[in-house]
Formats: C-alpha cells, structure tokens, sequence
C-alpha cells in the first residue's frame, strides 16, 4: 500500500470511528454538567491514564487550568499523573496497581470528580483508583474504548468510544476532552 492509500485508509477510519460519537452526546453533556457543578462547589477535576492516556489526563488537565479558548480564572484539575516521587515511592512501597488509588485518597474530597481514561477499561491501576473514588463519594467517570471493560460497572459515567483500535480511540478520547473543556468554558 503505497501512502496516499495509506492516509486515505487512515481518514476513512477516523471518520467512521467519530461518526458514532454522536450516540454519546447524552453522556458527554451530563459529564460536562458534572464538572460545571463541581468547579462551582469548590471542587476539583482529579484525571489519570496509563501511556498515551497519561498524556491526554495532562493535556485535559492543562486545558483546565490554564485555559482552552476563553480567558478566565484558572479552574481547580490536577493530573495524577505527573509527579514521579510519589508515582516511584507509591509504586515501590505499595505496587503499580496503587500510584492512582493512594493520590485518590490523599487529595480526593466528597464531591470532586475523578476521570480515569483507559482504552480497555480494564487497567488495573484506573479500577483501583476509581473504586477508592467511589469510596469516598466522588463522581467517576470512565473514558474508554471498545466494550467499556471493568469501568462499566464501577463509574457514574462511562464515556465508551466503540473501537477496539487504539489511536481511534485515543484520537476520540482528546476530542471528548477538548469538548468538555469548551462545555465547561460555556
């Protein structure tokens, strides 16, 4: 395949895969009512992921306090992903499956909303993370891919991009982030 078929492939993938996006426009307006709601309560936005998701729960979470489009006050979201003492010392005192969880419950407060995005659903660190959210009376929210995995019975909302293909689903997953940035910007 030379790579003008390459890219066509490509395009025609990334079509398809956002045309079904428009199934969980529900689900993406109440997330983002959940996040207008807990910003104005005093709240915070807590996100986390593993490789390319570490990277978007960053990215979302820059777009959140910094700014996405409008100039405003900068809005309470940390990545849980970003400080590599307690990433290292969590993970060797406790175990990988705990970095997230032990972050959870030393910054998470009744009311915060904490974004776990995994393509699969099912990693074990999310799950962890997500059930000590859960525990302590945060609203949870899955991003994920494919069936939903594990996340489908463990989150208040589970945004489910329906591809098993990882960089459709990661590509969907930016998108969905930056559109909740621009809906708590509204």
């Amino acid at each position: 395949m030379n790579h003008t078929d390459y890219l066509n492939k490509m395009i025609d993938e990334h079509q398809q895969m956002f045309a079904q996006l428009h199934q969980l426009i529900p689900v993406i307006s109440d997330v983002a009512e959940e996040l207008k709601r807990c910003i104005a309560q005093g709240g915070k936005i807590l996100l986390m992921g593993n490789g390319g998701s570490a990277a978007d729960s960053q990215h979302i979470a820059a777009e959140i306090v910094g700014r996405y489009k409008k100039e405003r006050r900068g809005l309470a979201a940390i990545a849980l992903t970003t400080d590599t003492s307690i990433l290292t010392s969590v993970g060797n005192d406790y175990g990988y499956h705990y970095i997230f969880a032990r972050q959870i419950e030393a910054l998470c407060r009744p009311g915060d909303v904490v974004i776990g995005i995994t393509t699969s659903g099912n990693s074990q660190n999310i799950v962890l993370a997500i059930e000590e959210a859960n525990r302590l009376g945060a609203i949870t929210i899955g991003l994920t891919g494919g069936t939903g995995g594990k996340l489908n019975g463990l989150c208040k909302y589970n945004i489910v991009v329906l591809s098993t293909d990882t960089p459709r689903i990661q590509e969907a997953h930016i998108f969905i982030g930056h559109s909740l940035c621009e809906m708590l910007e509204s």
